[in-house]
């Protein structure tokens, strides 16, 4: 653990993720890079996570765990034709990237997108926006296969998920943020999903309290609105939909069309509970609650996924 360089906490979060002082430095890292690829005519990095969790789970650890690849304010990355294991704790945390053709099991979320926590991210202002995610295949029995969240409180504005598969996974798309987190999550667009044995199909909460510390202002309430999905076709679901806004601060301008949910023979006897949520739907099976009206099959292609291509794309 010595010879593990340790960096100061990410600003937008102004702490480490598993202790309240710095991190240690992945094993590749790098920061303000231009044209880099990493690579390995399939080949594979071993993180040998078993030291880290142990420690990490036994309270022995001073800094956060090392990812296995971290890249910051650079552009142009590649990583490809490689297999990851055992990290002592992320596998990869690219900073305002692209992320395509990815095939991932894991025991959290296999994509989780963030932007900041509480009042470090409120501060730092640095949002994760016009992030592209596509041919995804996630298997993750305990979470989401897209996480929007928690840490969301520099905001997110402009993603677009499509091409997703997902096998054993707890939800599709998960929203996930609470009071004092403040920021937002908003223009989210997702199509294409195909989903087999789920929990939930769609997920959003604003109960998520994990907190950096206790100086966040829990009068800092996050804007999440502008969410749409469409072209979904699930089987062997438990429940179709839990969608929990924030009591005075609803989640607003939710759009689901095109959705057709094959519910399991054990399935919940509601399969949508909403609270604190607005929105419309179309074409949608099992029906929605009523927060989000069927607007007639003339409507099944409401939820517009953004043709202008992103400049990412123009590369």
């Amino acid at each position: 653990m010595s010879e593990w360089p340790v960096l100061k906490a990410l600003p937008s979060y102004g702490r480490g993720r598993d202790a309240a002082g710095g991190r240690f430095a992945s094993l590749i890292f790098g920061t303000n890079l231009t044209d880099v690829v990493v690579t390995g005519a399939n080949g594979t990095i071993d993180g040998q996570g078993a030291f880290w969790w142990q420690n990490f789970h036994k309270g022995k650890l001073k800094y956060t765990r090392p990812y296995l690849i971290e890249f910051m304010y650079s552009d142009n990355i590649q990583i490809s034709n490689l297999t990851l294991l055992n990290s002592p704790s992320w596998n990869v945390h690219p900073v305002y990237s692209r992320i395509e053709d990815s095939y991932i099991v894991s025991g959290d979320d296999c994509i989780a997108v963030k932007s900041g926590w509480d009042e470090y991210g409120i501060s730092f202002g640095m949002p994760t926006k016009q992030l592209v995610i596509r041919r995804l295949t996630c298997i993750s029995p305990y979470s989401a296969a897209i996480a929007l969240g928690s840490e969301m409180s520099g905001g997110i504005e402009d993603v677009r998920a499509e091409d997703i598969t997902a096998i054993h996974t707890e939800s599709g798309v998960r929203i996930k943020t609470a009071r004092g987190r403040g920021g937002f999550v908003k223009d989210i667009y997702v199509k294409g999903m195909t989903l087999h044995t789920m929990k939930w199909v769609f997920w959003m909460t604003g109960n998520y309290k994990a907190h950096a510390d206790n100086h966040y202002d829990p009068n800092a309430l996050p804007v999440i609105q502008g969410i749409n999905y469409r072209d979904i076709m699930a089987d062997n679901v438990s429940m179709a939909a839990r969608l929990e806004g924030i009591e005075g601060d609803p989640f607003t301008q939710i759009c689901i069309s095109n959705v057709t949910i094959g519910m399991a023979a054990k399935a919940k006897k509601v399969p949508w509970t909403c609270t604190d949520v607005e929105g419309i739907s179309s074409g949608v099976s099992p029906r929605p609650c009523d927060q989000l009206p069927d607007q007639g099959p003339e409507k099944i292609t409401a939820c517009d996924f953004p043709a202008e291509p992103l400049s990412i794309d123009r590369v």
